[in-house]
């Protein structure tokens, strides 16, 4: 077995807090109800920003990275289903991704299925769960509802714009510059705009009649949050998931009132899927849309696991577009 490499948070900071560290992978020993994967293709997320910086408290020294696929290498005791060479993926039971070789609870691992290469999972698994969670469970999206999708060139944005058009909504796209948006407009949208925040609700309620949208799908936060109250339908839906941007302020209930009796969740996916049993089915879906055709993963960079600094910094300045995957 080939030498090892993590990467290391020893003290919460910016892209140079993360530390590459050299291991023997032979050390890392299943015990029961684990298996060893080695890792072939890592997928880097905002939430791998968040907890390096602080915003989202850890204690550190961890390894960040919350999704990857690989093959078993060892599988430990009391461990059913999986085999050494099996391929697999995860996406729940972070962080730890970042590294070559990882011990890994086997009740958090889906099978990888034909067809679906280790680079296209791991680019995929949390921001495809994430998207089936905000459209399927959360806002049970109907054909025909028209929807806002922000960051809409991103991971999560460019797959929930597939995704809904698939299921026959009609989709509303903002992106950061208009190149982005030309992203978006190739992966379905029916609108695709740029335009400054202070200008996206007049925007969306000119392309809705005036109406505004049934739900917002919102993962950029602090600077997004007031447009897309804005742009809202009476009643409609503000799923703020992300904050790419900086945390949404506090603000007062009555501001939902006064936009039209609106409602508001912050949800995360640790409590939708929560279960081997749904896990396993949100996989199962995400796998069916992308098996079908219907929601590709463009991968916007990859890069090699010691170059995960570089890669946090091109994301947070937010100059990349689709997923972006860490190769050991």
């Amino acid at each position: 077995m080939n030498d090892g490499l993590r990467i290391i948070v020893r003290t919460i900071g910016g892209p140079e807090a993360l530390e590459t560290e050299r291991f023997d992978p032979a050390s890392l020993v299943p015990g029961a109800g684990e298996v060893l994967v080695a890792h072939r293709a890592i997928g880097v997320n905002f939430i791998d920003t968040y907890q390096r910086s602080g915003l989202y408290p850890m204690s550190p020294p961890f390894t960040p990275g919350s999704e990857a696929a690989g093959e078993i290498v060892a599988v430990g005791a009391e461990v059913s289903g999986f085999a050494a060479g099996d391929r697999v993926a995860w996406f729940t039971g972070g962080p730890g991704g970042y590294a070559s070789h990882r011990l890994v609870k086997a009740d958090t691992l889906v099978p990888l299925a034909d067809g679906i290469s280790f680079e296209t999972a791991a680019a995929a698994m949390l921001k495809a769960a994430t998207a089936e969670m905000l459209i399927e469970q959360i806002a049970h999206t109907r054909p025909g509802q028209s929807v806002l999708v922000h960051a809409a060139a991103g991971g999560v944005g460019g797959i929930a714009v597939q995704w809904l058009k698939a299921i026959g909504a009609r989709v509303i796209a903002h992106a950061g510059s208009p190149e982005k948006a030309a992203i978006a407009r190739d992966l379905g949208a029916d609108e695709a705009l740029s335009c400054p925040l202070d200008q996206l609700a007049e925007a969306v309620r000119g392309l809705t009649g005036g109406a505004g949208v049934a739900t917002v799908f919102d993962g950029v936060g602090a600077a997004s949050f007031t447009a897309s109250l804005d742009s809202l339908a009476k009643r409609g839906l503000m799923i703020t998931y992300g904050n790419a941007s900086g945390p949404v302020p506090p603000f007062s209930p009555l501001e939902l009132t006064r936009r039209g009796s609106l409602f508001l969740t912050r949800p995360t996916l640790g409590n939708y899927v929560d279960t081997p049993e749904s896990m396993r089915a949100s996989a199962a879906r995400l796998f069916e849309m992308i098996g079908s055709g219907k929601v590709t993963v463009p991968i916007g960079l990859s890069m090699p696991l010691e170059e995960a600094a570089e890669v946090h910094r091109r994301l947070e300045s937010r100059s990349t577009t689709g997923s972006i995957v860490l190769l050991p």
